[in-house]
């Protein structure tokens, strides 16, 4: 291994130090990845129109990326170091396929951001006209908040409620959504109560 190393010239010894720091980093990385303990170190650099469209995914200047683009520069200079006698052209197709690389994987998790579902629901575009049951006891003609749970989205979420009703809806009143009136009251009426 000795002999190997101070065989090499300059040049490839720091290729080869570049591509093994690179490697190292990117399987850290990528392992932090998979256990979901994502690695984005908190180093990007803040630069007007360093990312694409406003996606925070498409950002340039990320450690990841330089990792990315060190990792394919490095390793495509030492494969094609025999094949290319020009050290010139070399570092030219090297870095070309070190940014190709980086656009390749910026575009991927852009793909993969889309893949995504927030979970959140939009409570002003959902509600409106889903039934569901009074948990807590709502005072008549708007005098107080209960608590309603309706079914949005195949999912059970639990909301403060007004009702104009007369009488107070009680707990097990079925109810449905008349209107939304903000991102965590809801208008309800009691659905025996509605005119067929």
């Amino acid at each position: 291994m000795t002999e190997w190393w101070t065989s090499l010239d300059l040049f490839m010894k720091i290729l080869w130090c570049i591509a093994i720091a690179s490697s190292l980093i990117f399987i850290v990385e990528t392992i932090l990845t998979f256990i979901g303990a994502d690695v984005e170190m908190d180093t990007d650099i803040d630069v007007a129109d360093g990312g694409f469209e406003g996606d925070p995914s498409m950002n340039l200047y990320t450690f990841r990326n330089l990792v990315n683009f060190l990792l394919g520069m490095s390793w495509t200079a030492i494969i094609l170091n025999d094949q290319i006698v020009s050290k010139a052209l070399l570092m030219l197709i090297a870095f070309a396929v070190g940014a190709l690389l980086v656009a390749a994987v910026m575009y991927m998790f852009k793909w993969l951001s889309k893949m995504q579902q927030s979970g959140n629901i939009n409570i002003f575009q959902s509600a409106a006209g889903c039934n569901g049951k009074v948990y807590l006891t709502i005072p008549a003609e708007r005098k107080g908040t209960g608590k309603v749970q309706i079914s949005i989205n195949e999912s059970i979420r639990e909301y403060d409620a007004l009702t104009d009703s007369e009488t107070e809806l009680k707990t097990g009143t079925a109810i449905k959504v008349v209107e939304v009136i903000d991102s965590s009251t809801l208008l309800v009426e009691e659905i025996d109560s509605l005119i067929i």
